[in-house]
């Protein structure tokens, strides 16, 4: 590398480490209101109270499988952990220093449709799984049981950036959504949210995605972040590990609730 390569990825290194310290803002003013749109969280007599309980019954044997390692990769949700996650999906690696536009598009997003949620959740205060039937989990009970199970704030995250991904690169669609779908399916895995959380996650993420879409200042940052990604991806430096991603895409490729049976 040159010495004025080198510097200039050096700039470009600090400028990543500066977006992913400063605090997403968002693009919306207030907290999308997910209440009315979101379906109200199950309660007992419900039919999906039922279906939630046999889903986290029936999946626990998951844990100790490849896919539950998987699952168990997928617990860290910031925005950067979270980037790495859909790095194969998306066919670059994604993070503040090589892909510092994108970056800053998907943490905004977020911000917004994390709030809407977190509020969702608030007003239901629904318990997680465990707290209603035994079983392991991949996480600390104890920091779970914090907060509420619906709607899911990891499933919401993960919907989040697979609709923005998808948006930027839409030849890479499918492969991004269905990594979106499997990222909210591992917190069943999980054993952390229910069924029915995953659901309310996507549908309020996609509610929050769609005002979110209407502000110029979203489009403007989706642009910028299409030249980056056809840019980074004509990169073969940062291009993600093949084997890794064939390995990933193996176990993403079929639902988790495949496997429910009676």
């Amino acid at each position: 590398m040159t010495r004025k390569a080198a510097f200039a990825f050096g700039l470009l290194a600090l400028a990543g480490a500066s977006i992913a310290a400063a605090p997403a803002t968002g693009y919306l003013d207030g907290v999308f209101d997910l209440t009315t749109i979101v379906p109200p969280a199950p309660v007992k007599g419900d039919i999906r109270y039922a279906a939630d309980r046999k889903v986290f019954k029936a999946t626990r044997a998951m844990l100790g499988t490849p896919r539950g390692t998987l699952a168990t990769e997928d617990v860290p949700s910031s925005v950067i952990a979270v980037e790495k996650d859909f790095s194969c999906a998306a066919a670059v690696t994604l993070s503040p220093e090589t892909t510092p536009a994108t970056h800053r598009l998907l943490a905004a997003a977020n911000a917004d449709t994390a709030r809407a949620n977190n509020a969702a959740k608030d007003h239901w205060q629904r318990l997680r799984p465990f707290l209603i039937d035994k079983g392991p989990v991949c996480d600390s009970k104890e920091e779970l049981a914090k907060s509420y199970d619906y709607p899911s704030g990891h499933a919401t995250r993960g919907w989040t950036f697979g609709l923005i991904l998808s948006e930027a690169e839409p030849d890479r669609a499918t492969p991004i959504l269905i990594r979106a779908r499997a990222y909210g399916e591992s917190r069943i895995v999980c054993g952390a949210h229910n069924m029915s959380a995953i659901d309310a996650g996507r549908t309020g993420a996609s509610a929050t995605m769609q005002a979110i879409r209407a502000t110029d200042a979203y489009q403007r940052d989706l642009a910028a972040a299409r030249r980056e990604l056809a840019a980074a991806r004509a990169n073969p430096a940062l291009a993600p590990d093949a084997a890794s991603c064939s390995a990933e895409a193996a176990l993403t490729a079929p639902s988790v609730l495949a496997a429910v049976r009676k």
